[in-house]
């Protein structure tokens, strides 16, 4: 499953985990990623950058300026295809 969002300045995708693989690719923008439980690991994105998060690793994400970007992931976002994704759209 692919999407190309965008985001506000300042938007915060909470903490959270799933089951799928996630590719993130910034393309305008810059995101501020924090990984695992207790946010123990730190990673700023620029446009052209990269990022792989595996499967069930808890990430949060912070938006910095007006961000595009395109998010992949294996299997599908069922959640995302039936609206319950309810910590992305609060």
């Amino acid at each position: 499953m692919i999407a190309r969002i965008k985001f506000k300045d300042g938007f915060l995708v909470p903490l959270h985990s799933h089951v799928h693989e996630q590719v993130t690719q910034v393309i305008s923008g810059s995101m501020r990623f924090w990984f695992g439980e207790n946010k123990e690991q730190t990673m700023d994105l620029y446009p052209g950058d990269v990022v792989v998060i595996p499967s069930n690793l808890p990430h949060e994400a912070l938006m910095i300026g007006e961000v595009e970007e395109i998010d992949t992931w294996a299997p599908p976002r069922q959640d995302w295809l039936d609206k319950t994704d309810d910590y992305l759209r609060k």
